[in-house]
This record gives C-alpha cells, sequence and structure tokens, in this order.
C-alpha cells in the first residue's frame, strides 16, 4: 500500500511539473503574441484577428494549470488564521478539511466545466476556426488535476505521511 502510494506521489508530481512547465510556455506565448499584436496594430497599422482571441485562450488555460500546480504546492487558500490559534493535533484536521474542500470544488469544476464543453462542442470559435470547447477545456482539466492533488494529500496523511507545512506550525507556536 505505501509503494503504490508513493508511485502515486511520484507520478503526480511529474504531472504537476508537466502543468508548470505547459503554464509557462503559455505565459510565454501569450507574451510574445500581444507584442506581436501590438507591434501589427501600432507599427504596421494591420492587426491579425486572432491575436486576441488566442492570448485569452492560452491565458485561460495557463491560469487553470497554474491553479492546480498551486494545489500541489499547497498555494491555495486555506483556513491559515485559524492555525495560529489550533493546538498542533488539530491543524492536520484543518487542512484536511480545506483539502476535502478543495476538492468538492475542483470536482465541481469538473462536473459544470465538462457540461459547458460538451455543449461547445459544435460552436466554433470564428476567427481561431477552434470549437468553443477549447475555451471551457481548460476548467475541467484543472479540476481533474485538482482532485487527484488533493486527494493525494488526503491519502498521505490517512498514511501518515508529512504534507503539512511544519517549519510554519513550529514558527507560529514558538511566537
Amino acid at each position: 500500500m505505501r509503494n503504490g502510494l508513493l508511485a502515486f506521489s511520484r507520478a503526480l508530481h511529474a504531472l504537476s511539473t508537466a502543468a508548470l512547465w505547459v503554464a509557462g510556455i503559455g505565459l510565454v506565448s501569450m507574451t510574445i503574441i500581444v507584442a506581436y499584436q501590438v507591434f501589427m496594430r501600432y507599427v504596421v497599422n494591420a492587426s491579425p484577428a486572432w491575436t486576441e482571441s488566442g492570448s485569452i485562450m492560452i491565458m485561460s488555460w495557463f491560469i487553470f494549470l497554474g491553479a492546480a500546480v498551486g494545489v500541489r504546492e499547497n498555494f491555495h487558500m486555506g483556513f491559515d488564521v485559524l492555525l495560529y490559534v489550533l493546538p498542533r493535533g488539530g491543524k492536520a484536521w484543518l487542512r484536511a478539511i480545506s483539502d476535502i474542500a478543495i476538492f468538492a470544488f475542483a470536482f465541481g469544476m469538473v462536473y459544470y466545466g465538462g457540461e459547458l464543453a460538451l455543449r461547445g462542442w459544435s460552436v466554433r470559435i470564428p476567427v481561431l476556426g477552434l470549437p468553443q470547447t477549447f475555451t471551457y477545456l481548460p476548467i475541467v482539466l484543472s479540476g481533474v488535476l485538482m482532485c487527484l492533488f488533493s486527494l493525494e494529500r488526503l491519502l498521505r496523511r490517512a498514511a501518515g505521511d508529512n504534507v503539512d507545512d511544519v517549519e510554519t506550525d513550529a514558527t507560529v507556536t514558538a511566537d
């Protein structure tokens, strides 16, 4: 069981790293597209129609993928204020509740984002020629990743692994 959990965790780490790379490449790509759009509009006086829609779509991809990586790296919103007043034993419970809330929210992203993606399959984005599904797909994909990452944290915490930020706990209780 423990070996399987560690293999699952390693696979999710690789998936998280890949998502972070794709998000970074998306950020650089969007920056290049926007710079190209500004150059074409103000220097050449002929702005391509696809640049705005393309950069917005790329932006939604890297924002949602980055948010999923944030869940894996524990940079998401949580009950941090309560961690200052809780005893050490209650902190793991509060973090588990936070992970359950993240899982529930992410499951909603998968479900409702999936509905939007299915409805948009027959609609085309005029300037890109892509199905509108590509606009909603990052919601679904990041929701799946968030579900996996929060489930990993819950399983590892249940197995006794230290997945919480102990250094922060030590400084909080020392103050």
